[in-house]
C-alpha cells in the first residue's frame, strides 16, 4: 500500500482507478482518460496534486538563498503573489528537482515541488539553508488541486471561500493570492488557464465535492500526462533529472545567466554554454501509424542518435506525439524505432496545443 493524499476515498467513491504512482496511491483515470483530457481542453477538469509537496521558506535572508539555491533568479520577484518556474540544481549542473517558487512575503516564499523528489528535495534545502538562517517547513497539513480549462476560473471561483473569489478572478498568470489558509494561484500543468489552490487538509473533500458538484471533471493521471505534453511541459524523471542539465532539456529559458550571480550548477552550465551544448530536447510528430513512447530510439541520418523521453497519442490532434533528446545538430526529420520498424517522423517546436487549440501544422 502506496502512500494516500486526503482525497483518497472521494476518489474510490467516483470509481476511479488507482495506481502507484512513486510510492503514492493515485488516481489513473475515472473510467475515459480521452474523455477527461478533452473535458480540460473543453471545459474544466480538477486534479488531485496533494501528492505535491508545498515547502515553506522563512527569515530574512531567504531572497539571498534562494538567489543562491536556483537557476532562475528571484530577484524577478518584486510584487507578492509572483510566482516564477525553475530547477534546482546539483553541483554538477544535473537537475534535483522543478519547481514553482511563490513570492509572499520578504521574509516567506512558499515551494512546490514534485512528490516522487519531496524528500530528497527537502533533505537538499535544508543542507543549503542552515549558512544563511532560513528556516524550512514541508506543509503536508496542506492539500492541493488543480482546476484547469477554459471555464475553470469561473467554476472554482464558485466553489472557493467567499472572501477569496475576486481576488483569485483577479490574478494575473503565474500570480497567486493567500486568503486566510488558502492559496489560490492562477498556474497549472496543462497548458489551459486555471487554479492551482493550496489548502488545509480538513476542507478539501467538502472542496472538491462542491467543484464536482459545479460541472468540474474529475481527472487523473493519464489525462494530466496527455495534457501537460500536448502543452510541451517537461516532466521530471523522463525529460529531464539529475544525469542531464536544463541546457540538454529545453528549459534554457529558465536559467539566469545575464549578470553575476553565483548559484549551485552555474559553473557547469558556463563552461558547456561556452563548449556547446552536444544535445537537444524537440518536439516529435509521427507521421506513421503507431504511438511514441518513452526509451525508443531516434536515429538522426548523417548525425547519429537519440531517445524519446516522452511519448503519447494526442486526443486533441489525434496523432502521435513525443519529446526527444537528440544531437544538437539535428535537422527536420528523424526516423523512431517503433517495434523495430523505422518510422518517419517530423521535428516541431512545442508547445503542440495551448488553449486548446494545435500550435504545430498536421
Amino acid at each position: 500500500m502506496g502512500q494516500r493524499t486526503p482525497l483518497y476515498d472521494a476518489h474510490l467513491a467516483r470509481g476511479a482507478r488507482m495506481v502507484d504512482f512513486g510510492g503514492w496511491d493515485m488516481p489513473v483515470h475515472y473510467g475515459s482518460q480521452v474523455g477527461e483530457h478533452h473535458a480540460v481542453r473543453r471545459d474544466a477538469g480538477m486534479f488531485d496534486v496533494s501528492h505535491m509537496c508545498v515547502v515553506d521558506l522563512r527569515g530574512p535572508r531567504t531572497r539571498e538563498f534562494l538567489r543562491w539555491l536556483l537557476a532562475n533568479d528571484v530577484a524577478r520577484l518584486v510584487e507578492p503573489g509572483k510566482a516564477l518556474y525553475s530547477c534546482m540544481l546539483r553541483e554538477d549542473g544535473g537537475v534535483l528537482d522543478d519547481l514553482i517558487v511563490y513570492f509572499l512575503e520578504e521574509s516567506w516564499f512558499r515551494l512546490v515541488v514534485n512528490a516522487g523528489t519531496a524528500d530528497k528535495d527537502i533533505a537538499w534545502i535544508r543542507g543549503q539553508a542552515g549558512a544563511y538562517g532560513v528556516g524550512v517547513t514541508p506543509r503536508r497539513d496542506l492539500a492541493i488541486v488543480a482546476v484547469q480549462g477554459p471555464h475553470a476560473r469561473s467554476k472554482a471561483a464558485a466553489c472557493l471561500p467567499q472572501g477569496c473569489r475576486d481576488a483569485a478572478l483577479a490574478l494575473d498568470v503565474f500570480f497567486a493570492t493567500l486568503c486566510g489558509e488558502w492559496m489560490v494561484a492562477r498556474t497549472g500543468y496543462t497548458g489551459e488557464d486555471g487554479f492551482e489552490t493550496v489548502l488545509p487538509v480538513a476542507g478539501v473533500r467538502q472542496f472538491w465535492d462542491a467543484l464536482a458538484a459545479a460541472g468540474v471533471a474529475p481527472c487523473g493521471l493519464g489525462a494530466r500526462d496527455t495534457l501537460r505534453l500536448e502543452a510541451g511541459m517537461n516532466l521530471y524523471g523522463n525529460d529531464m533529472d539529475e544525469g542531464v542539465t536544463p541546457l540538454e532539456s529545453g528549459l534554457a529559458w529558465t536559467v539566469a545567466m545575464k549578470d553575476d550571480r553565483d548559484f549551485i550548477g552555474r559553473p557547469v552550465l558556463a563552461a558547456q554554454k561556452s563548449a556547446g551544448v552536444g544535445r537537444k530536447l524537440v518536439g516529435l510528430l509521427l507521421e506513421d501509424r503507431g504511438v511514441l513512447r518513452a526509451h525508443q530510439k531516434v536515429l538522426v541520418e548523417g548525425i547519429g542518435e537519440g531517445e524519446l523521453t516522452s511519448g503519447t497519442y494526442s486526443p486533441t490532434l489525434e496523432r502521435s506525439i513525443g519529446l526527444a533528446r537528440v544531437p544538437s545538430g539535428t535537422g527536420e526529420r528523424v526516423k523512431v524505432d517503433i517495434r523495430g520498424k523505422w518510422l518517419d517522423a517530423r521535428v516541431v517546436k512545442p508547445p503542440f496545443v495551448r488553449h486548446g487549440k494545435a500550435l504545430i501544422g498536421i
